[in-house]
């Protein structure tokens, strides 16, 4: 398995060079675009089939081997930002105002009449949106 995003320049065609920014302001960019990082189908299915989450801790085993990691040890594994990954998958969002969560109610789910938060469902958003979820 290699590189994500093989086709940049096909992103750019598309009118998602922003998505293709977003990536580079967060430092995620040769993660997905880098086609010589690769790795075992088969390794990744068992990882895949054998993950666990519990306390913000991923755990899986490959091979007999245990892997245990949070979301700082994966970023810096995998060469990417993880600061405040914590707060964007967690199911409390009560650290944000409900103005804001309004607001972004409103902007993914391209409804500017929204009046109160609510969950926004993939397909209900944009493109970008949908492909940055």
């Amino acid at each position: 398995m290699r590189g994500k995003l093989v086709k940049v320049s096909y992103f750019q065609e598309q009118g998602m060079k922003v998505f293709l920014d977003k990536l580079k302001a967060q430092e995620w960019y040769e993660l997905f675009t880098n086609t010589q990082m690769g790795c075992s189908q088969p390794d990744v299915t068992e990882f895949y089939v054998n993950v666990a989450l519990s306390g913000g801790v991923l755990s899986s085993t490959v091979n007999g081997v245990l892997i245990e990691v949070d979301a700082q040890a994966l970023g810096v594994i995998l060469g990417v930002p993880a600061t405040s990954f914590d707060l964007y998958v967690r199911e409390d969002k009560s650290l944000l105002s409900k103005a804001w969560l309004l607001e972004l109610g409103q902007q993914l789910s391209q409804q500017p009449g929204l009046t109160s938060p609510q969950a926004v469902r993939k397909g209900d958003m944009q493109p970008l949106h949908q492909l940055l979820f």
